[in-house]
C-alpha cells in the first residue's frame, strides 16, 4: 500500500483528502503543521506528501523532507489556491514535484493519484 500525507491547517481539507484517498486504497497520515509533518516523516517516510502553500514552514517541511535518507523519492505535491507563477516556482525551488490546485474534490484526487493507488 502507499503512503500518502495530507499537511494542511484545515481540518476539513484534511479530513475529506483522507476520506476520499482511503477509499482509492491509500494508507493516509495527517499533520496540521509543518512540524508535526516532517516529525511523523521521519518515523515513516510517506511515498506521496501534500503541502499546503499556506502551511507555516511550508517550503522548508519540503527542503527538509528532500534531505531525508530516501526523501528524494518521495513525490511531493505543493498546493495552491491559484496558479500563482510566483509561489509555485517557490514550492519548485524547495523540492516540490507538481502542484495540486485546492480546492480539490474526489475527481482531481482521482485523477492525480489514481495511477499510483493501482501501482499499489
Amino acid at each position: 500500500m502507499q503512503r500518502l500525507m495530507i499537511a494542511d491547517d484545515s481540518d476539513v481539507v484534511r479530513k475529506v483528502g483522507k476520506r476520499i484517498l482511503t477509499g482509492m486504497g491509500f494508507v493516509v497520515a495527517e499533520a496540521a503543521n509543518g512540524l508535526e509533518a516532517f516529525a511523523r516523516s521521519r518515523e515513516e517516510l510517506p511515498n506521496i506528501l501534500i503541502v499546503d502553500a499556506s502551511l507555516d514552514g511550508a517550503l522548508d517541511l519540503i527542503a527538509n523532507i528532500r534531505l531525508l535518507p530516501n526523501g528524494k523519492s518521495v513525490r511531493i505535491y505543493y498546493c495552491v489556491v491559484e496558479a500563482d507563477l510566483k509561489k509555485m516556482m517557490a514550492g519548485k525551488r524547495a523540492g516540490a514535484d507538481d502542484f495540486l490546485l485546492k480546492p480539490f474534490d474526489r475527481k482531481i484526487l482521482t485523477s492525480v493519484f489514481g495511477a499510483y493507488a493501482a501501482a499499489a
